[in-house]
């Protein structure tokens, strides 16, 4: 199975001055648990998921104040849509995260995350009879 075969399409894009609070909403009402931030003046593309913004609270910075850009990892590992689920979650253990940017011609199309990766690979849930 290949990752374009699991990713997700519904891709959130926030720009670098949003503040943690309001990307947490966001991410909150898409039912992602990351955000790709689009930063041309750091480089490009970079990644900020509900981890960056719970260590951020943990470490007690107010999300009201605390901007994208401060907590977005911007060395970003990309897969490509024909990569299979074996090398994304390669990639993934190798790099410590839990999600993968999709780039199709150099554009953001999806993002792979390991739950997406185990419904996959997980058997197809049993009912039980009653």
């Amino acid at each position: 199975m290949l990752v374009r075969d699991a990713m997700s399409t519904v891709v959130l894009t926030i720009g670098p001055t949003h503040t943690l609070r309001q990307a947490a909403a966001l991410m909150s009402a898409r039912k992602v648990g990351a955000a790709v931030v689009h930063d041309p003046d750091a480089g490009g593309i970079g990644i900020l998921t509900e981890r960056d913004i719970l260590n951020s609270v943990g470490l007690g910075q107010d999300p009201d104040t605390e901007r994208a850009h401060a907590h977005t990892t911007n060395n970003v590992v990309f897969a490509a849509p024909a990569w299979t689920l074996e090398e994304a979650a390669a990639a993934m253990a190798h790099g410590g995260f839990r999600h993968l940017i999709v780039l199709d011609g150099g554009e953001p199309a999806g993002i792979v995350s390991v739950r997406d990766i185990i419904r996959c690979w997980a058997p197809a849930r049993q009912r039980v009879p009653a």
